[in-house]
């Protein structure tokens, strides 16, 4: 660890080293001026006496060096004991912050997910067509929740399409404060949610909303969609003509069974939310939500799952 390391390579060594060699040579300096200043005896010493001085020497200088060691090796527990501390209270204020409240606002953390880091190429004016897959399909369950109706504060329309396209970062304080409305109604979050996770999912295979402008359908269609039709009639709802994306998107449908599922549960909720607010908004306001990401998330996976005929 970084701390450690510069605590013992740094602090450590430095001053306790520092110490030691002062104390080292503090004590042979002592010794040096007894020697000097010792009176001479007369006779020179017996074995036993020079081995008693020699340890007198000796013996302090070890065990400086000795607290010096175990100096060390203090320091560097003391340094683990506060690395570990530290990440304990990151895991502690992890798991003690807000989960899954309805008036948490997970948007800035999505849109920059969802919003490519670099510059894409042009899209091609004319994109080859692609063959929709022939996989036999888990096809997308026809909602059963289209009358379900909003529990929660009433959410106008303006602010229910502006928390659909999500905020762009942590400055768009206007769409924070929308999606933050939306979320109190517990219809309104159950779709937010999971078009939040269905955006990430493929953000995470680079196909980006914000890339993704739909051919816009004529404001009609989508009301004939609200009424229940299918097949032809709501062809043109899948506007997201891009061979890339449109390849991914199938290929993430065919071989991974929780982007499958997370898709089934998102065009389900959409579908129901498309039934309730869609036969009370203008033409404007229709074209503002078709543009939306939610909505071009929708147009994509619908076209892809053949939600659209």
């Amino acid at each position: 660890m970084s701390v450690i390391a510069r605590i013992s390579s740094l602090a450590t060594r430095d001053r306790i080293t520092t110490v030691g060699f002062a104390l080292t040579g503090g004590w042979l300096f002592l010794v040096a001026l007894f020697w000097l200043l010792a009176p001479g005896g007369e006779g020179s010493a017996g074995g036993i006496a020079r081995l008693v001085a020699s340890a007198g020497v000796v013996l302090p200088v070890a065990l400086v060096w000795l607290g010096v060691s175990l100096a060390r090796q203090v320091a560097i527990l003391r340094a683990e004991a506060d690395e570990l501390r530290s990440h304990l209270n990151r895991l502690r204020g992890t798991e003690e912050g807000p989960q899954d409240e309805v008036d948490e606002a997970p948007a800035p953390a999505f849109a920059s997910a969802d919003r490519k880091p670099a510059a894409k190429p042009a899209q091609p004016a004319a994109p080859r067509p692609v063959p929709l897959p022939t996989r036999p399909r888990a096809a997308v369950p026809e909602p059963t929740a289209r009358a379900e109706a909003p529990s929660g504060p009433p959410v106008d329309a303006i602010t229910l399409i502006r928390a659909l396209n999500f905020p762009d970062g942590p400055d768009d304080h206007e769409a924070i404060d929308a999606l933050r409305m939306a979320l109190k109604d517990p219809a309104n979050s159950r779709v937010l949610r999971s078009a939040q996770d269905v955006v990430t999912l493929l953000a995470g295979r680079d196909v980006y909303m914000d890339v993704l402008p739909p051919e816009p359908a004529r404001p009609e269609v989508w009301r004939r969609f609200a009424d229940g039709e299918r097949g032809s009639a709501v062809a043109a709802l899948g506007g997201i003509h891009d061979a890339d994306a449109m390849e991914i998107a199938a290929g993430m449908l065919d071989q991974d069974e929780i982007f499958r599922d997370t898709a089934q549960h998102f065009l389900r909720h959409f579908d129901g939310l498309i039934g309730r607010i869609v036969p009370e908004l203008d033409d404007m306001q229709i074209s503002v939500l078709a543009d939306s990401r939610s909505a071009r998330a929708f147009m994509l996976l619908g076209r892809v799952s053949g939600t659209f005929g």
